[in-house]
């Protein structure tokens, strides 16, 4: 082969290679999530929330602010705008019962006695140094924008879930969800929630949807 022939020959063998190369980089492109269809199953999905209002779960919690924190177990339950939240550390054996309904909320557990004021995330803070938006966690717990804050920024998943929601400061992220059951939509099994140096990680063992609300 003449030395012009191998010239030509190489030169197609290196331009053969680049249009696979292109070919293999725009196949590992991640599929395009369909915003459209995402946000209609979202937006089924909360309406049926917003009738179903009564709820309890049973899960994990990991709690961090600054280089304060604490993990245990977590038990909530939900009627309308009424709650209890449970939380117990069998390491250290504290437990602490936070409840609240439209006259104001208590704090349990902690020496002293009782606290009480009409925030649940307030008394927190005073209380414990922790970052926790108790009411607006009862919404994006299940995965829907809080009522009352500014308007929330969602984004979906290339399964047509939830992924991420941005709203009040804090980035709430859905790693895991329970499949729909019955007339029960999919719900969060693991849930993250950030805002600055504040974390709340909770991991669903259970759900216990209640009846619909009237």
């Amino acid at each position: 082969m003449s030395r012009h022939l191998r010239c030509v020959a190489a030169l197609a063998a290196v331009l053969l290679l680049a249009g696979c190369a292109g070919l293999s980089t725009r196949q590992s492109l991640p599929p395009a999530v369909d915003v459209a269809a995402a946000a209609q199953v979202q937006a089924v999905r909360e309406q049926w929330l917003q009738a179903h209002r009564d709820w309890s779960l049973e899960g994990r919690v990991a709690i961090r602010r600054a280089d304060k924190g604490g993990s245990g177990r977590i038990d909530w339950t939900q009627r309308g705008e009424d709650f209890e939240v449970s939380l117990s550390a069998p390491i250290t054996r504290q437990s602490w019962r936070l409840t609240g309904d439209g006259a104001g909320v208590v704090l349990d557990g902690l020496d002293g006695g009782p606290r009480r004021g009409a925030d649940a995330g307030q008394l927190l803070v005073e209380a414990t140094g922790w970052e926790i938006p108790v009411q607006a966690l009862a919404y994006w717990i299940r995965g829907q924008a809080a009522p009352g804050l500014s308007a929330a920024d969602l984004q979906y998943g290339v399964d047509g879930q939830l992924a991420a929601l941005s709203q009040g400061g804090w980035k709430i992220a859905y790693t895991a969800w329970q499949p729909a059951a019955g007339d029960t939509p999919a719900l969060p099994a693991r849930i993250e929630a950030e805002r600055g140096d504040s974390r709340v990680r909770l991991i669903v063992d259970g759900w216990q949807p209640g009846a619909a609300s009237p």
